[in-house]
């Protein structure tokens, strides 16, 4: 496999990270129609265990079988796929080797309880991602929440276990609990500070939500005031997240959140190429639309990565 000077220099960023998971690393940077641009488009299919099948999938309903987005992935191009244990169980083998593999680890479900103390269970193993011939894991934390310590110790407990073998970590960090309030879980000072947090924890790759202008931490929101931290455009606040990455030293991608209008997720993925972040890990704005509708949708973020839009 090649590798271009953009791969290796973000390689280089992980100095503690032994061959084998920047080997997988490596492989995501390089797969697809983004391959060696240091930019990823991720299809992740894990919404089923939090929001149900229906929700997930009646609007599509060829989306219900597991090999429609093994295939997606393939024929999009994307860097990678994204799903929980049974899912990707259910089509590893037909499609071995033609799209690197994210195991989700741990999922929640909307029937469980939950308000100050979100959590989620872990739903798969490392020698599940081995066995499946995944590149990576990829865990869900909440900042925020009552029980995040005790998720902070799982991932750190399980990406020791993951990196010892050669896989890549992923984080998906979502503040949510405790006290924030809703405009807070996707407030700048609290997205920016979730994605520090999952850098700290070790995180490969970082999945955070678009953050909107909104200041939660009256704290923060002091020393943004007192710096004249610019967060007035899309662009500048994704800017702001990646600058919390280690000056940038850290893959950072972001949620496409909720079905929305094809123009407003193009307007999205404009501003987080030209806030220097890496990408989009996109799901129901793609398996909830018809299968032409979201190849097109796909070709189009394709095209605004590569600066060709």
């Amino acid at each position: 496999m090649k590798t271009t000077r953009k791969v290796r220099e973000i390689l280089s960023w992980y100095e503690g990270d032994n061959p084998g998971t920047k080997a997988n690393l490596a492989r995501m940077l390089m797969a697809g129609r983004l391959g060696g641009t240091g930019k990823m488009v991720i299809l992740p299919v894990d919404q089923g265990f939090e929001h149900g099948p229906a929700r997930s999938f009646a609007p599509n309903p060829a989306a219900y079988h597991p090999h429609y987005h093994f295939q997606m992935a393939i024929d999009a191009g994307l860097n990678a796929y994204a799903a929980p244990l049974g899912m990707l169980e259910a089509g590893a083998d037909t499609f071995a080797g033609q799209v690197p593999l994210i195991l989700k680890m741990n999922s929640a479900n909307s029937l469980a309880r939950e308000k100050e103390a979100p959590t989620q269970a872990v739903t798969a193993s490392v020698q599940d991602a081995l066995r499946l011939g995944c590149s990576a894991v990829g865990f869900t934390i909440y900042p925020g929440s009552d029980d995040c310590y005790d998720m902070m110790e799982m991932v750190r407990e399980l990406s020791e276990e993951a990196r010892a073998v050669g896989l890549a970590v992923v984080v998906w960090s979502y503040p949510r609990g405790g006290n924030l309030s809703k405009d807070g879980e996707t407030a700048v000072d609290v997205v920016a500070y979730a994605a520090h947090m999952a850098a700290l924890l070790g995180a490969n790759i970082i999945k955070v939500k678009l953050p909107s202008a909104h200041l939660e931490n009256p704290d923060a929101k002091k020393v943004y005031e007192k710096e004249k931290i610019d967060i007035s455009t899309q662009a500048a606040r994704v800017a702001h997240v990646v600058q919390s990455l280690f000056g940038g030293r850290r893959i950072v991608v972001f949620s496409g959140g909720a079905a929305k209008g094809e123009n407003a997720v193009f307007d999205d993925a404009r501003a987080i190429r030209d806030g220097g972040g890496n990408g989009s890990i996109i799901g129901r704005n793609t398996f909830q639309r018809q299968r032409d509708d979201a190849r097109a949708m796909l070709d189009e973020l394709v095209k605004i990565y590569k600066g060709q839009d």
